[in-house]
């Protein structure tokens, strides 16, 4: 991917409460954010970066992109998951991010900006003292002269990074025993699209490496490898087509859906797209026959569970998805979606005597998934039916901080601190609200 549009979104869009507010938007699903913190945490630990925590972010976008903005935050559009015939090719592809973030490129990119910025003022100034001296046309040729050179140094720059970046990956693919194949597939359908835009292109005018000659390079250095022969594990290819099934299933049309996994397709994931597509179409008996169908040929996996729990809620029967939430979670307990949907079910179910268990719930998840509107949301609907009314403004304000919503969120988090004794730990949150000033990029 470019460097620089990495840039771009990292310096528009700053921390993750924040990225709402701008042009992008993003999808939330446990399991697919599950399978790719498996993907990325062995990247991680060959490279020396990243915490306990791998934070992911799925960017609502059909083209072929992914990129790391620091050790937290792995940022992959589901263009590129639906594209990706293997986990190697999305791995490859973070692999090489990887090697950007620790190479510090990200940082250095600043600094050669600011470099390049330094050259066109300075052909500025000395334009203008041309023209002022009456050399109109010599002024015009020495504006263009700084301009084309600072570009160029940048450009020479990123391809020097870029090639780093990809010697990287290669390195941390085969510390953990993985093969550069698909770093080279997904660089090679790059190359594919490019070829005729490229044809009679300028190699100095590129931020990336010239495409055939960067294949040739990353095919050398896999070759080099003891694992480039090496397919990805059985289970996590099954778990990759699993996920790219329930995507088809949510984001495509009926019928691509259909042509992608047309009915006398029996495989499970070809079940799951279709099942996920009978929900999106409100076929819920349909949907229904079709995930129990799933349960019952793979009952641990917890995500079909989730699956009939989010087709019974839209079926208007919340009451009855508690149980399927439940299963899902016992199964993967670790996981603050799963247990937000859990805990909405039974605000849902509008039951009192379920109230103070999904308060409980909700917490919990709400600590693992900070940044879940729809968590504080549901909170801020249960305490208020429990009359607990300073608290469910407070969750509310805490909602509108995560949609970016400073203002609503002062105003929700004020009214919150006057009911709340001075110096209490709802005080003290409601105060820090008040007081937030958000940094101006």
């Amino acid at each position: 991917m470019c460097l620089l549009l990495a840039l771009t979104m990292v310096l528009r869009f700053g921390v993750a409460p924040a990225m709402a507010q701008g042009n992008v938007s993003f999808l939330r699903d446990a399991e697919t954010e599950e399978l790719l913190r498996d993907y990325i945490a062995p990247i991680y630990r060959a490279a020396g970066v990243g915490g306990s925590r791998i934070n992911v972010y799925l960017v609502n976008d059909r083209s072929f992109n992914a990129f790391v903005a620091d050790g937290r935050r792995v940022f992959v559009n589901v263009g590129a998951l639906m594209e990706s015939d293997t986990p190697n090719q999305i791995i490859g592809v973070l692999a090489h991010e990887t090697g950007h973030m620790a190479g510090g490129h990200l940082a250095r990119l600043h600094e050669q900006m600011a470099g390049a910025q330094a050259i066109m003022v300075l052909s500025m100034l000395l334009a203008a003292g041309a023209i002022a001296a009456g050399g109109g046309q010599a002024g015009q040729a020495v504006l263009l002269g700084g301009q084309q050179l600072a570009s160029r140094s940048l450009l020479r720059y990123q391809r020097g990074e870029e090639q780093a970046a990809d010697r990287a990956g290669m390195t941390y693919l085969a510390a953990t025993h993985q093969s550069g194949r698909g770093m080279i597939d997904v660089f090679r359908k790059f190359a594919d699209q490019d070829l005729f835009g490229s044809q009679y292109a300028d190699p100095y005018a590129r931020s990336h490496p010239a495409p055939r000659d960067r294949i040739d390079s990353l095919e050398h250095l896999a070759k080099q490898s003891p694992y480039y022969d090496n397919k990805d594990a059985p289970e996590l290819q099954y778990r990759h087509d699993l996920m790219r099934a329930k995507l088809s299933g949510y984001l495509n049309a009926p019928g691509t859906v259909l042509r992608d996994y047309p009915n006398s397709d029996r495989s499970v994931p070809a079940q799951y797209a279709r099942t996920v597509m009978m929900m999106r179409q409100g076929k819920f008996r349909d949907a229904l026959s079709g995930v129990d169908r799933l349960i019952s040929q793979s009952a641990s996996y917890a995500y079909f569970h989730e699956l009939k729990g989010d087709i019974l809620v839209q079926a208007g029967r919340p009451a009855e998805a508690i149980g399927p939430y439940r299963r899902a979670l016992e199964l993967k307990p670790n996981e603050g979606l799963l247990r937000a949907s859990y805990a909405k079910a039974m605000v849902t179910a509008n039951d009192p005597s379920m109230l103070p268990n999904a308060i409980a719930e909700l917490r919990k998840a709400l600590g693992q998934e900070p940044d879940h509107t729809e968590g504080w949301m549901q909170l801020a609907i249960a305490y208020g039916r429990t009359g607990q009314r300073a608290d469910a403004d407070l969750a509310s304000a805490q909602a509108a901080v995560v949609r970016g919503d400073n203002d609503t969120a002062k105003v929700l988090a004020e009214r919150a601190k006057r009911q709340f004794k001075p110096g209490s730990p709802g005080w003290l949150r409601a105060d820090d609200i008040v007081k937030f000033k958000p940094k101006k990029n």
